[in-house]
C-alpha cells in the first residue's frame, strides 16, 4: 500500500477514535505514535546512510572476519557498477542463492543500487524447484558461492536454460587468516572446481565484476512502485508466488520496526544475532535491514548448530536476538547453557510461529532481557503486529498494530463484513508494508485483497484493547463432527505440561468424526510421560471435541528450514487421504 493510503488512514485516526475502531490506539505505547509520518526511501539509502555516519563500524562479523560498513557500500558500489556493465536496470530480477555470508548483504544492496529486484531463493531447494522459480521470476542471472553444495545447482540452471548467467563468489577470501588457508588446504572437495564448468562462458567470478572504479550510473526510483524485492512464498494458499515488495514497502517496515524498539536499541551500538537464514523475509527485514538502520553488526552464522552458536554468543556478546519459538526453546534446553550466556541481550523478536507463554517466561528468566511475539507474513514485508516491549504481555497475543497499520478481522462467509469485539474471523491487514501484489498472477492478487486489506488466512479476534489473538491457519482448521477445531488451541494446552518440548496438532481420518486431532510430542530430555499421563492433563483443558484422538511420542518433530515446526510432514506421512 503506497503513502496516499497510509495518509487517508492516518487523516481517519480522529473519526476511528470516536467510532471506536481503532481500538489499539487506547493501549498504544506511549513513546510511539501510531500516526507518525513514515515517508520510505530507497532501500539501499538504509546501507548508504549507515556508511556516512558510521563507517568505520562494523557491518559484518563472519567467523572471525570482520568488514566495515564503510567497506560493505564500497563493494555494493562496485557490484552496482559491474551489474550494469552486464545489462541490470530496472525490471531485471537477479537472484541469490547464498547462505547467511558478507556475500549475501554485499550482493543484495548492490543489486538494488544498480536498479535491479533481488530474488531470494532458498539453498536447499532442489534443481527443479530452482528452475522453476526462476523461470517463473524470468531471472537474469543468479549469485553463489563456489561451494560444492551449491554451485552445481546454479550450474544445472544454466545447463536446463533456467537462468542466463551465474555469478561465482569465492567462499575461501571471506575467511580471516590462517582459516581461509586451511579451508583450501584440508576443505578442498567442499569447493566446487568451478572454472573447469563446461559453462565456463557464462560463468561471472566476483572479482571480474567488482573490477571497476564503483561509480556505477544513479538510477531514479519510484519507491512506491519499483520492486525492491520479489519474494516467494506459498502465500495463503496454493502454489508459490513471487510477492513485489517495493523499495517502500521494505524501507518502511524496517523504520517501523525501528521505532517499536528504539528506546532498547541504540544507533551504531548494537550486534544482532543472524542465525535465521536471510533469504527467509522475516531475516532480510528484522536481521538485516533492521540492523544497517541502527547501523548494528551482523553476527553471522551460516548453518544453525547449536553448540557452536552458545559458543560464539559467549564470544561476540550479541544485544540483540531474532528467532522462531523452537531456536529460543532449543537454548532454554541446553545442556551446555551457561548462568551468564544471555546475559548481554536485551531485546529479542520472536516470529514464524505462535509463541507459547511457556517458552517466553523461561527464556527471559535465563536471559534476563525482553522477548517479544510480533506476527506477520511475506506480503506484509512481513512485520504488521508487535507486543510493546515496556507493556505487560497479553497471553497468546501477537499485540498491537505497528505504525500506520490497520488490523481488521472480517467474516470467513463475508470479508468485506468486519467483525464485532472478541468474535473471530479472518485477520486482515492494511498498511504501506502490504506488498504491490504477486508477480504475474493478478487473480491471485486480486483473491487474497479486501480493497486495501491483505487477507492473511489466519483466523482470529480482537479483544477491547485492541489486542489481537490467532486462533489458527484456515488451512489448518479440522472440522470434527462439524465444529471448527484449531489445533493451536491444544497445542497451547499440550505445551503447559511440564514433560511437553515440542507438540503439533494436524488432522486424520476418523470413522466418526471425520476428522480428529492428533498430537505429535517430543518430551524434554531426562522426562517421561505417557499417552494417558497427557489425556489426564488435557481434560480439564480442553473440551471433548478438542481431546486428541491419538498421542504419538517422537524423538524429533519435522522443521521449516527457519526452524519453525511443520506439519506437512506430518500430513504426507498418512498419505493422499490426508
Amino acid at each position: 500500500m503506497g503513502s496516499d493510503t497510509q495518509e487517508s488512514l492516518a487523516k481517519d485516526v480522529e473519526v476511528a477514535e470516536s467510532n471506536g475502531r481503532y481500538f489499539w490506539l487506547r493501549s498504544y505505547p506511549e513513546d510511539v505514535d501510531w500516526n507518525m509520518r513514515l515517508k520510505g526511501v530507497p532501500l539501499q539509502s538504509l546501507l548508504e546512510n549507515a556508511a556516512k555516519n558510521f563507517g568505520g563500524r562494523d557491518c559484518t562479523y563472519f567467523m572471525g572476519s570482520t568488514l566495515t560498513y564503510a567497506e560493505i557500500n564500497a563493494l555494493s558500489d562496485k557490484v552496482a557498477h559491474g551489474l550494469q556493465q552486464r545489462g541490470v536496470r530496472k525490471g531485471v530480477n537477479v537472484g541469490l542463492l547464498l547462505p547467511n555470508t558478507p556475500s549475501y548483504v554485499i550482493m543484495y544492496f548492490g543489486i538494488l543500487k544498480a536498479g535491479g529486484t533481488v530474488v531470494n531463493f532458498n539453498p536447499l531447494y532442489t534443481v527443479e524447484e530452482l528452475s522453476n522459480q526462476a523461470r517463473d521470476a524470468e531471472l537474469s542471472m543468479i549469485v553463489t558461492h563456489d561451494l560444492a553444495v551449491l554451485f552445481p545447482k546454479a550450474e544445472a540452471m544454466l545447463t536446463n536454460g533456467s537462468v542466463g548467467s551465474v555469478i561465482v563468489c569465492p567462499f575461501a577470501p571471506l575467511l580471516p587468516q590462517p582459516k581461509s588457508i586451511m579451508f583450501k588446504l584440508f576443505k578442498s572437495k567442499d569447493v566446487s572446481n568451478w572454472k573447469s564448468s563446461a559453462q565456463i562462458s557464462r560463468l561471472i567470478s566476483f572479482d571480474a565484476l567488482i573490477d571497476n572504479p564503483g561509480r556505477p550510473d544513479p538510477v531514479e526510483f519510484d519507491i512506491e512502485n519499483d520492486v525492491a524485492v520479489l519474494q516467494y512464498t506459498g502465500g495463503t494458499t496454493g502454489l508459490p508466488k513471487g510477492a513485489m515488495l517495493t523499495h517502500a514497502n521494505l524501507a518502511i517496515n524496517a523504520e517501523q520496526i525501528n521505532y517499536w524498539a528504539s528506546t532498547r536499541l541504540n544507533d551504531g551500538e548494537e550486534r544482532i544475532l543472524c542465525i535465521l537464514p536471510l533469504f527467509h523475509v522475516f531475516a532480510m527485514t528484522v536481521v538485516m535491514n533492521l540492523a544497517i538502520a541502527k547501523a548494528a553488526t551482523m553476527i553471522l552464522i551460516p548453518k544453525f548448530e547449536l553448540d557452536a552458536a552458545l559458543k560464539l554468543i559467549r564470544k561476540t556478546r550479541p544485544t540483540m536476538l531474532p528467532g522462531v519459538p523452537t531456536l529460543y526453546n532449543a537454548f532454554m534446553n541446553s545442556k551446555k547453557l551457561q548462568p551468564d550466556d544471555m546475559s548481554s541481550l536485551k531485546f529479542c523478536i520472536s516470529g514464524g510461529a505462535a509463541l507459547p507463554i511457556e517458552i517466553k517466561q523461561g527464556f527471559e528468566r535465563i536471559s534476563r532481557s525482553v522477548l517479544i511475539e510480533g506476527y506477520g507474513l511475506s506480503e506484509s514485508s512481513p512485520v504488521a503486529t508487535c507486543n510493546p516491549p515496556a507493556q505487560e504481555p497479553r497471553e497468546g497475543s501477537i499485540g498491537l498494530p505497528l505504525p500506520g497499520t490497520v488490523i481488521s478481522v472480517r467474516s470467513l462467509e463475508d470479508p468485506s463484513q468486519e467483525m464485532p469485539l472478541g468474535e473471530s474471523g479472518e485477520i486482515c491487514i492494511a498498511g504501506p508494508q502490504v506488498m504491490k501484489g504477486y508477480w504475474k498472477q493478478p487473480k491471485e492478487t486480486a483473491d487474497v485483497m479486501v480493497g486495501e486489506f491483505l487477507r492473511t488466512g489466519d483466523v482470529g479476534y480482537m479483544d477491547v484493547d485492541g489486542y489481537t489473538y490467532i486462533v489458527d491457519r484456515l488451512k489448518d482448521l479440522i472440522i470434527c463432527s462439524g465444529f471448527n477445531v484449531y489445533p493451536r488451541v491444544i497445542e497451547e494446552a499440550v505445551y503447559q505440561h511440564p514433560a511437553v518440548e515440542e507438540v503439533t496438532v494436524v488432522g486424520i481420518p476418523d470413522n466418526y468424526r471425520g476428522e480428529a486431532p492428533k498430537a505429535y510430542v517430543k518430551l524434554r530430555q531426562g522426562a517421561s510421560a505417557s499417552e494417558q499421563d497427557i489425556f489426564d492433563f488435557l481434560q480439564p483443558k480442553i473440551s471433548k471435541i478438542e481431546m486428541p484422538a491419538e498421542i504419538e511420542f517422537r524423538d524429533k518433530l519435522p522443521k521449516t528450514l527457519i526452524g519453525k515446526l511443520s506439519k506437512k510432514e506430518l500430513r504426507q506421512e498418512r498419505g493422499p487421504q490426508a
